[in-house]
């Protein structure tokens, strides 16, 4: 495929790319999905498409790569970090409640190591607050919460395929996965 890839010069956003985003699309079990370069602008399109900005909070784990929480600052937004649990490193969901504000607007848990976050709890706080949640699941493709896909819980997922994760490309290269059709199009 790399060969075949590289003969035909299609480099960047050609039919490859397409049908990768086809393909995601459906093995998440999501609507749309769009295959991007990198897991920082993954992150920051997902926060851009979400209208997040200067003013606005965003909660995340404490302990994760910095992409994260650099997206958060990028926009002008304020990230709110809050611990994990010991027994498995996500992001403790009793300590998400406690740090919503009124300017809070998202939850980015990190799944980590092939473990999801407990998104029955995420996401009912999400609800009850009207927040947005990014899924970041770089590190849990293939992964499933109680018969859903890593990516397709939340508002939007991100997935790396960075060469060193589970499913790696010829480089760096991410992808975002969602239901939403505005967001997808933004």
């Amino acid at each position: 495929a790399i060969q075949c890839t590289l003969a035909r010069g299609d480099i960047i956003m050609r039919e490859d790319v397409e049908e990768f985003e086809r393909r995601l699309a459906n093995f998440t079990n999501t609507k749309y999905a769009v295959g991007l370069n990198s897991g920082t602008d993954a992150l920051y399109l997902s926060l851009r498409a979400l209208n997040i900005g200067q003013g606005d909070e965003v909660i995340t784990i404490s302990w994760t790569f910095v992409a994260t929480i650099a997206v958060i600052s990028q926009v002008g937004a304020k990230p709110i970090l809050v611990d994990i649990k010991e027994n498995d490193y996500l992001i403790d969901p009793k300590l998400i409640e406690k740090a919503i504000t009124p300017k809070t607007k998202a939850i980015i848990p990190v799944h980590f190591n092939g473990v999801m976050c407990d998104m029955d709890k995420i996401m009912k706080i999400a609800k009850k607050h009207r927040l947005y949640v990014i899924e970041d699941a770089a590190q849990a493709f293939l992964r499933q919460y109680k018969g859903k896909m890593a990516g397709s819980i939340g508002d939007i997922g991100c997935f790396s395929f960075y060469p060193s994760k589970l499913i790696g490309a010829y480089g760096d290269a991410w992808g975002i996965t969602t239901n939403n059709k505005e967001i997808y199009e933004k």
